[in-house]
């Protein structure tokens, strides 16, 4: 290394990580979350980072991030589409002064950053958080799934192949990239926790303030309302369990296309009276204190890259019943604060029933839970990303 290079990417120089995003805050998803807990973790690693990102409208100005004239997506309004031209020239401004470019989301902010890449000669690289192949039949259901399918494949490849490397949150989600025909580097770097969501939520609060008893069973789904988050699955699951404990509850939190079709799915189960949907909770109280309620967090997504929702749950000592499949299998399979489910609601429905019906198991598993999600630290998977940033910047 040069005596220049040294100096400028030493253990206490700063370097500069532009990051260009479709979606960020106030819109609440995965992506989002992310990015949030990487730019904070990283700027204790030396390393400071500017955001380019959709405006909403509601969002508090902020000299660290650049919001870029957007509208609604048609059919989703939760969502925005930049103005193309806008975002490509502020992500080419914003990369002028930085030593290497993160792309976040596939969609105009990728041929935006990889625009700023190639005009700068810059570094770029791109974290891979979805699973396009088993979204797209979802919401494009008249056209045949296996053309989807090799659709999304050779869009994904095409999108890896031109960067300098790819991060992924799940060895799962390695390897099905490299099925794909991706041959760029590939590293594994999930989203960790910040010490923030061991900060114990107010369960009796929230309980009281929904209106449930102390005794009464709570189970939890935290996520996306979309069809591929499979929560169909798990209404078919309570509605076995409640046979058991008649007046179990499920909350479901979060938004998104598939409430209409789920509630209909709940009044045809006669669920009303066993399910709330409650929208969105706010992230730093709300949230933490739905964790901390609910007796277990039930998760049967089959095309999740990570489940960060997981590790919130466990932090907040709620055990964990869930589906090993895709990126969940890292946090599920070592075992530890969680229970496997078998891939049929019935299944799934006993290993939660005999987890309800055990409570010393469920402290057990909770106070493991809290522990295990403790090595997720935010602060030591930021190292590693700064690490990356730095090799790439040389």
């Amino acid at each position: 290394m040069s005596p220049y290079l040294a100096h400028r990417f030493g253990e206490t120089t700063t370097l500069r990580a532009l990051m260009v995003s479709d979606v960020y805050f106030p819109r609440i998803n995965g992506v989002s979350t992310s990015i949030e807990t990487f730019r904070g973790a990283l700027a204790t690693q030396g390393v400071t980072t500017h955001l380019v990102a959709p405006a909403y409208g509601r969002e508090v100005p902020s000299p660290d991030i650049t919001r870029v004239p957007s509208r609604p997506v048609w059919g989703d309004p939760e969502d925005r589409l930049a103005h193309y031209g806008k975002l490509r020239r502020a992500t080419l401004a914003a990369a002028a002064d930085c030593d290497v470019i993160h792309i976040q989301t596939p969609f105009a902010a990728h041929y935006a950053g990889l625009h700023a890449a190639r005009a700068l000669n810059k570094p770029v690289i791109a974290s891979y958080h979805t699973l396009f192949e088993e979204y797209l039949q979802h919401y494009i259901p008249w056209l045949p799934a296996a053309g989807l399918r090799s659709l999304a494949r050779r869009f994904s490849r095409g999108q890896c192949n031109a960067l300098h490397a790819v991060i992924v949150p799940s060895n799962a989600m390695r390897e099905r990239l490299r099925e794909y025909g991706v041959t760029r580097p590939i590293h594994v770097l999930p989203t960790g926790l910040p010490a923030s969501a061991f900060t114990p939520g107010d369960s009796d609060g929230f309980r009281a303030q929904h209106g449930i008893s102390p005794e009464q069973p709570v189970v939890l789904f935290v996520g996306r309302v979309a069809h591929e988050k499979n929560i169909s699955f798990l209404l078919h699951a309570v509605d076995i369990a409640r046979r058991r404990f008649p007046d179990l509850l499920f909350l479901v939190t979060g938004e998104g296309p598939a409430v209409t079709e789920l509630e209909s799915l709940m009044l045809h189960l006669g669920l009303r009276k066993h399910v709330r949907f409650l929208g969105y909770l706010d992230r730093k109280r709300d949230l933490p204190a739905a964790y901390a309620a609910a007796d277990a967090f039930i998760f049967a997504s089959r095309t999740e890259t990570q489940g960060l929702v997981l590790l919130e749950a466990m932090a907040q000592r709620c055990p964990v019943v869930g589906l090993s499949i895709m990126g969940t299998a890292d946090i599920l399979e070592p075992g530890r604060g969680c229970r496997i489910a078998p891939h049929n609601p019935a299944g799934f429905a006993q290993v939660l029933i005999e987890l309800l019906d055990d409570p010393a198991a469920r402290v057990r598993l909770g106070d493991e839970a809290r522990s295990y999600a403790r090595e997720w630290s935010d602060q030591a998977l930021a190292a590693k990303l700064a690490t990356l940033y730095r090799d790439l910047a040389r």
